[in-house]
């Protein structure tokens, strides 16, 4: 496995540390490597350390009552987890979900090493800043989705962005958009009736992106 010296060498935000703190990185950071479908951190626990992907794939999201899920981002290589560093900032417990969708390397920095960098280092706070104005965007996208857009063009709508094959369970669609994977099965029935996809085992073949793109038009 991968040390920490061989992870930062594929760390963008923390290129041109000062010496002090490019040694108390050395030091303290932990090099972090999970396969797919590890439970990374979930609602009530402690915030610890914030992960700087190398590699691989983490999905946040956020889990009702009832057992329903629906995605808030995924966080990849040069990609910063805002739920963390928001934890971090404020010293508050996890108020969503993570889990590795595929085998991750990464970098995690303990909450004094972070707030070393964020309060010493003007690049790496800039970098923070930066990706967390980015992904306050996309949540308020999908707040706006969500909110004002119906489940039937938002499922056309990310069928389109993903053709011309999508991977993963009817559950898993659903999940991604909040839903129940009855309704999710009964759409994507529809639209195979109109010819704009091809369910297969665990993949839909998308056959006309162009026509679900329109259909997720506002009406």
């Amino acid at each position: 496995m991968s040390t920490v010296a061989d992870l930062i060498q594929h760390c963008p935000t923390l290129n041109g540390l000062p010496q002090a703190l490019a040694d108390r990185v050395a030091v303290q950071a932990q090099a972090m490597h999970a396969p797919p479908g590890t439970l990374l951190f979930d609602t009530g626990h402690a915030c610890q350390a914030l992960p700087l992907v190398v590699s691989g794939s983490i999905r946040v999201f956020k889990r009702a009552e009832n057992g329903r899920e629906i995605s808030l981002y995924r966080v990849r290589q040069g990609e910063l987890c805002i739920v963390t560093v928001s934890c971090l900032l404020g010293g508050d417990a996890y108020p969503a979900t993570g889990y590795s969708e595929t085998p991750i390397s990464a970098i995690a920095l303990p909450r004094p090493l972070f707030m070393a960098l964020t309060e010493n280092h003007p690049p790496f706070r800039q970098a923070v800043f930066h990706l967390f104005a980015e992904r306050l965007s996309g949540l308020m996208q999908l707040v706006e989705e969500v909110a004002f857009r119906k489940l039937d063009q938002r499922l056309a709508a990310l069928l389109a962005a993903r053709a011309p094959v999508v991977h993963g369970s009817h559950q898993q669609l659903a999940d991604e958009l909040g839903s129940v994977r009855e309704i999710v099965s009964r759409l994507l029935k529809q639209f195979e009736e109109q010819g704009w996809i091809k369910p297969g085992r665990e993949r839909i073949d998308v056959l006309a992106a162009e026509a679900l793109a329109a259909y997720a038009q506002p009406k």
